[in-house]
This record gives C-alpha cells, sequence and structure tokens, in this order.
C-alpha cells in the first residue's frame, strides 16, 4: 500500500500543516491524516514529498530528526496494519486505519465520540459483508434504529458512552431508559439488547475495547407480554366503521384488517400486488427472511381490501402506520385503560395507558393467529402462513381474551 506525505498550503508565506495520505484501491479514495507537524512551504520537498536536507522554519521545538521521526511512525503504522490484516484475511478499511491512528497519536474527534465510531465501522461492515446472511434489510434498519437509541441514551444520561465505562450501571440505566422513556415492550427490549451485545462482542473481537463486563449482563427474558389482540367480532366491527370522511385513516384501517387476514408482517402485507396472487394463494417471501416463502389462502377481507384498491395498495411506512393506527384506534372508540407491567432485574415498571396506545401493526398478526388459534386450526398449519419455525415464538404471539377463557371453560363444564 503506497504512501505518501504532502502540505496543507503549499504557497503559504507560514508554516503549514503536513498530511499523510494513502490511497485505498478497494474503496476507490485517499486516507488522509494530519500528523500534526508544521513545516515552511520553501523547506518542503514538492517533488519527493518530504522535508528537505537543511530545514530553516520547522516549528518551534522540533529537531529535522524528531519530524523524520514522526512521519516514519505514520508510515510504519499503516505498514503494520497492512501486514496484520493480510494475516488473517480480512479488508483493511480506511475506517479501521483512522481508529488506529488515532489511538497510536493520542488524538481524539471533538464531533463524534470513539463508541459511535466504531459503531459506524461495524455497521458499514455489516452492510457491505456478503457472507453474513443474516444482515437482512430490516436486520440492517434494526442495527441503525439501535444506534439511535444509543445516541437519545448518551443525550439523556449527558455524558458520553464509553467502552471503558459500560458497566452494570450504565446497562441497567439503559434498561431503564428504554422502558421508562421509550415505553419498549419486553419483546423490543430484549431485541435491542441482543443487537447491542452483538455490537460489543463484535467491538472485543476486533480489539476496539478491552472491557468485557458485558458478558455479565443479564439477558431480558422474551415472555407473553400484555399486548393485545382482537376477535374476529371486533375485526368485523372495524371493517364495517364508516369513515369515508378520513381518507387517510380508511387506508391505515384497510391495511390492519389485511393483517389481520394474511398473519404477514407489515414489511410483507403492506406491499402486496397482483403478481403475489397465485391461483388464489398470496405468496411472498419474508422480508424478514429471504429464505422463507410465505402462502396464505386468500379469504373474504383479503380479497376484498385488494380488489378496492385494484392490487396497488397504499403505500404508508411503517412509522408512519404505527403512529396513524394509534389515531385510528382512538376514533374507534378503543379507550379503556390498559395495564402494562415490565420487568427487568429486580426492577418492575407499571403503567397505566389508553388501549389504543397499545395497538401496532404487530396487532394484525397477533389477531390473525389469536383468531386461527380459536377456531381450532392446528399450530403446524398457522406457523405454515405466518413463517414461524419456533413454536416457543409462535405461542408468544396466542393472546386469548377474558370472554375467550370463560367460553372455554363453560363449553367443557357447562
Amino acid at each position: 500500500m503506497k504512501s505518501s506525505f504532502k502540505i496543507k498550503k503549499p504557497n503559504s508565506s507560514e508554516p503549514t500543516l503536513i498530511y499523510f495520505q494513502s490511497f485505498f484501491k478497494d474503496e476507490g479514495k485517499s486516507f488522509i491524516y494530519s500528523t500534526g507537524q508544521r513545516i515552511h512551504p520553501q523547506d518542503w520537498d514538492l517533488k519527493y514529498k518530504r522535508p528537505i536536507k537543511n530545514p530553516s522554519k520547522i516549528e518551534s521545538g522540533i529537531t529535522l530528526r524528531n519530524l523524520k521521526k514522526t512521519l516514519e511512525a505514520h508510515v510504519n503504522l499503516l505498514d503494520r496494519l497492512s501486514v496484520q490484516y493480510e494475516m488473517i484475511d480480512e479488508k483493511l478499511t480506511i475506517d479501521i486505519v483512522r481508529l488506529a491512528f488515532d489511538k497510536e497519536f493520542k488524538k481524539s474527534s471533538t464531533k463524534t465520540n470513539g463508541f459511535f465510531k466504531v459503531y459506524d465501522i461495524f455497521l458499514d461492515q455489516k452492510i457491505n459483508d456478503p457472507t453474513d446472511k443474516g444482515n437482512s434489510p430490516s436486520t440492517i434498519k434494526r442495527y441503525q434504529y439501535n444506534k439511535n437509541l444509543l445516541l437519545d441514551f448518551e443525550k439523556f444520561i449527558g455524558k458520553p458512552i464509553r467502552f471503558s465505562a459500560f458497566n452494570q450501571t450504565v446497562y441497567q440505566s439503559f434498561l431503564r431508559f428504554s422502558i421508562e422513556q421509550k415505553k419498549h415492550s419486553a419483546n423490543t427490549l430484549s431485541r435491542n439488547v441482543g443487537l447491542l451485545k452483538t455490537f460489543l462482542f463484535w467491538a472485543e473481537k476486533n480489539k476496539y475495547t478491552y472491557n468485557d463486563e458485558f458478558k455479565n449482563f443479564e439477558n431480558v427474558k422474551r415472555f407473553p407480554t400484555e399486548e393485545i389482540a382482537f376477535n374476529i367480532n371486533q375485526i368485523k366491527e372495524i371493517k364495517s366503521f364508516d369513515l369515508s370522511n378520513n381518507i387517510r385513516l380508511e387506508k391505515v384501517r384497510d391495511l390492519f384488517l389485511l393483517g389481520c387476514a394474511t398473519g404477514f408482517r407489515y414489511g410483507n402485507y403492506s406491499k402486496l400486488k397482483k403478481t403475489d396472487i397465485i391461483n388464489d394463494f398470496i405468496c411472498v417471501t419474508d422480508v424478514k427472511d429471504s429464505s422463507k416463502s410465505l402462502k396464505v389462502p386468500m379469504n373474504e377481507i383479503s380479497r376484498s381490501i385488494l380488489e378496492k384498491y385494484d392490487y396497488s395498495l397504499p403505500s404508508i411506512s411503517n412509522q408512519k402506520f404505527n403512529k396513524y393506527v394509534k389515531e385510528l384506534f382512538q376514533i374507534l372508540g378503543f379507550n379503556e385503560n390498559a395495564k402494562k407491567s415490565m420487568r427487568y432485574g429486580k426492577h418492575v415498571h407499571t403503567s397505566i395507558v389508553p388501549l389504543y396506545m397499545r395497538v401496532n401493526s404487530h396487532t394484525a398478526r397477533r389477531s390473525f393467529i389469536t383468531i386461527m388459534k380459536n377456531k381450532g386450526v392446528p399450530d403446524k398449519v398457522i406457523m405454515g402462513y405466518t413463517g414461524h419455525k419456533s413454536i416457543q415464538n409462535f405461542n408468544l404471539y396466542y393472546k386469548p381474551s377474558e370472554n375467550d377463557s370463560v367460553k372455554y371453560m363453560n363449553d367443557v363444564f357447562g
């Protein structure tokens, strides 16, 4: 890897900074790094890109010998990194080199702290690694969301997140922030903690941190939460509600019902098109796992909605949908209070919110599974529709209501 030096202002009448530079062919751009050293342009050899033999105006206090030593240190560090990464058969990137140079020459950025610099390298690797089949677009979005979540957490605690200080106290604060400030469910929190630990393991493996206290962090277990699901009668009432005076929420309602009628994730059911209908079956590739092919028969609800929009559904992002669907269910009258309890470690957080605030795009999927199970459809058949592979995860979606519980008891005992 060829490297050289250049000065910042070749035509200056004052001493100017010396930059180290090296071209990275794979990335198609140069790594340029300030050495922190200054020299007068008249003492710089533009042809050979180095100080002349007897410079007259090196920055005060620096000898020619020490200047050359500093410049050589930059070349030697890049050479060592090149050999190191070649030995382990991994790609050496500009971001990795920059971090190594910052560490070696004791520089710190005033714009972004090291924790998030490393996260960006991690994210870039996830996006550009074709060998990692687990990096679907939806997974990448979750990693990006987790970065934003950590940035919000940093603002909340009022001090930078540091690898060296990421201990049990910080971890518990992060859990409390996610639950009490962000209102995350247990399953959302469990997923985000998993993503965070994946990043921390990667950072330790790649020598960005030597703090391994995160290995002792208690996992947030997924458990049957108090999330809601609607029964078939409620679905019919939602479908018959007149929203002709609010076209925006009518579109949201129709998309929600389509989710209730297919059991798909929002990313699958919100983007259905005519070519996805084959022999009266809805056939799609799962957005979360491209190795899964989902196939569910058309029914009265799914058919009527698809035909209503001539198989060209309204385009609404998941984020906006989750916002609008709460507004929809408030208008539909789902205003009763709902209790939500969250346990993390020894802490229990309880909150009371209106029921409509608990509705989201996943409620449709949960409702589909609950309705099918209440009708006695075998789990294996439903899992074939939804794409679930684990019966444990599948059962988390089943939410029998109190009325259902009473009905089953009366069916057995009278």
